[in-house]
Formats: structure tokens, sequence, C-alpha cells
């Protein structure tokens, strides 16, 4: 990867400060970046930010000015309104099983049950795979990002999960966590429909 040139702490903050703010910002970038596995140095050969400056901004102590802010949530793969929430309405949002979206395909039916939100870093889906049917085959292409995990819960029946063309063999109660990037889809052998809930969480995986 590119690195952008680290300037020193001193450039980087803004000269006012608001110390709410600036925890909440703070919190937030640190947060992320821990999710994404990065260290501060990582995170700051991503962005181009010194790691002085960005330990500053995880603890609050100082503000920093909209064009490090940009780099920073370019680092963590955000838009600067994403990393700051400026285009978030609310902090609870609910989704009515009526809103959801539900596609059916060859025997599988899937309810997509996470509203979309700006920065959203994870969706939850649920599925319904009847005799014989699976979520794709081998030779598939990963449908989601790079660095992506997939934890899934089964519900109800038995289904099996082809990770890399390992066999998987899951039960009602299992739950199983992988990354999502890999070839990898579920099939139903049994002669019985089968439930499961699929989380996917992005950026969890360092490439």
């Amino acid at each position: 990867m590119s690195q952008a040139t680290v300037t020193d702490a001193a450039s980087e903050a803004a000269p006012d400060s608001s110390g709410a703010a600036e925890n909440a910002v703070g919190a937030r970038v640190k947060a992320l970046r821990e999710a994404m596995d990065l260290s501060l140095r990582d995170l700051s050969e991503r962005s181009g930010v010194s790691p002085t400056m960005l330990s500053q901004v995880e603890r609050g102590s100082t503000s920093p000015t909209l064009a490090v802010a940009e780099k920073i949530a370019a680092g963590l793969d955000l838009s600067l309104s994403q990393l700051l929430r400026l285009d978030e309405v609310q902090h609870v949002v609910i989704s009515r099983s009526t809103d959801h979206l539900v596609r059916n395909r060859k025997g599988h039916r899937i309810e997509e049950m996470t509203p979309p939100l700006p920065g959203q870093r994870a969706d939850v889906s649920s599925h319904r795979l009847e005799p014989g049917a699976s979520t794709g085959g081998a030779g598939d292409a990963p449908m989601h990002e790079p660095g992506s995990r997939e934890t899934a819960v089964v519900l109800r029946g038995k289904v099996v999960l082809v990770f890399e063309g390992d066999r998987h063999q899951l039960t009602e109660g299992d739950s199983v966590t992988f990354d999502a990037d890999l070839p990898h889809h579920f099939e139903n052998e049994s002669d019985e429909p089968v439930e499961f809930v699929a989380v996917i969480a992005a950026g969890l995986r360092r490439g």
C-alpha cells in the first residue's frame, strides 16, 4: 500500500476544541481501529497521520482539523461524514419485519434484517433452505468485501457449510464463524427445511 506523508502532531490539531466532541470522535476512532485489528502505527501508515496525533485524538486530548479527520476516516475505510456521524439522524433505528427485503431463489429464502444506514459495518440476514437447496455452489466468486467475517447460527434443522472445499456439519443451536471473503456456501442435504441467521461484519480481518 502506498503511504501518505505522515505530518507532525502540532500541525494536525485544530486550534479550538470541545471536550465532549473530542471524546466522542476519539472513542469512535479507537473502537473502529481495534475492530479492524489495526495498531496505531498501522492506521498511521494507512492515513498519513502521525501515531502521536492518532493517540491524542483517541484519548480526547486534542481535536484534529477537518483535513486530518478526513485522512483518519480514509484510513478506516469511511467517509468523513460517516466517521463524524454527520449523516446519522438517530441512534436507535427499528427495522420492522414488514420493511425487510425478502428474496427467493431456487429454494433459498433470504430476509435482509438490517436497515440501510450510513457507515453500516455489519449486516444481519435470515435464511431458509428447502431440502436439496443451497446458497451457492463450488466455483462461485466470494460475495463479501475483503476482510469480512461471517457468523451463522442454526435455528432449525441441519445444514452443511462448504468452506474452501471442506464440509462442516451443523445442527440446531450450532454457530460457526469464518472469513466471508473466501469461497463458501451452505447446503441442505436433509429432508427437512433448515433455518439460520447470518451476520456479516466488514473490515474485521486484515488482508
